[in-house]
């Protein structure tokens, strides 16, 4: 059930984001899985640090790497978070480039999204004629802002925009795939964004997505295969390393974001996306009611 007076932010980490629990980067209160009519979600933890607290939430298991993008549960992490009572959601994902300009190491605000995906639950309405949504823009660009924000007092190194792609997974695309998505004008590749946005843009909550560049995609850059290396040596050492001390920057990103949110009013059109269908009466207020046949 919704916890009074609890954070209004939700965040979902990607890459690694079980060591930030195992290490007490964050530190906070076990909530647990949280039942939903999809399932169980990832064990949902709520962190605190003075005024700031957030609940988080480790996409690919709370101890190690034990789920891959294309067999997390979104559906019931998304819904989680609504029943916790979030109304904006930031997510953290590693990606590849696509594009030369972007850098490994470097911090990008996921602008725009092309959905490859092809057997993920993308909708929480499959039994009802509702989520005909507009997708423009996909990632809040109140929360975007905000981020925008914290990164430049940081003086931290990213990317304002960027197209990202993604992927089935868990294989890796391949240089002809890569290929194909250069010519969309794709910048970025990852398997982790969708149905996410596209599922709390359902629930009516804000969703802003934080890519960090870990390496470059297939074909970007000429790269030997090496047996029993990271990524089968897509990545260098220098680069892993480059990404391995960005990604060391994320808590006080999120630190610092969460605390801007305290002092800045949503503003936005995220928390009505599903007003068309409340104003034809299809929908009530409730929404744990929307998913009923």
């Amino acid at each position: 059930m919704p916890k009074e007076n609890g954070p209004e932010l939700g965040v979902i980490g990607g890459q690694r984001a079980y060591d930030f629990l195992s290490k007490k980067i964050f530190e906070g209160d076990r909530i647990g899985r949280i039942d939903t009519p999809f399932g169980a979600s990832e064990p949902v933890f709520l962190v605190r640090r003075g005024e700031v607290s957030f609940y988080f939430l480790s996409r690919h298991g709370e101890t190690e790497y034990s789920i891959s993008p294309p067999h997390v549960n979104y559906r019931a992490n998304i819904y989680a978070m609504k029943d916790l009572g979030v109304k904006q959601i930031l997510s953290w994902s590693a990606c590849a480039a696509v594009n030369l300009k972007y850098l490994i190491g470097q911090f990008v605000l996921a602008d725009d999204i092309v959905d490859e995906t092809r057997m993920r639950e993308s909708s929480f309405f499959r039994f009802r004629g509702l989520g005909m949504i507009r997708q423009s823009p996909p990632f809040c660009e109140t929360l975007r802002s905000a981020l925008r924000a914290v990164l430049v007092k940081m003086g931290a190194n990213f990317a304002d925009m960027a197209t990202y792609v993604v992927t089935e997974g868990p294989r890796l695309e391949t240089a002809a795939e890569v290929r194909k998505f250069a010519l969309y004008g794709a910048d970025l590749v990852g398997s982790s964004l969708a149905p996410e946005v596209f599922l709390a843009k359902e629930l009516e909550m804000c969703y802003a997505a934080l890519c960090l560049v870990t390496n470059y995609a297939e074909g970007v850059k000429e790269r030997e295969f090496a047996a029993g290396k990271f990524l089968e040596g897509l990545v260098t050492r220098k680069e892993m390393k480059k990404a391995e001390s960005a990604s060391s920057e994320l808590p006080k990103i999120i630190y610092q974001f969460s605390a801007r949110l305290l002092q800045q009013a949503p503003g936005c059109y995220c928390q009505q996306a599903m007003r068309r269908y409340k104003s034809r009466g299809i929908i009530g207020e409730n929404w744990r009611e929307w998913f009923r046949p």
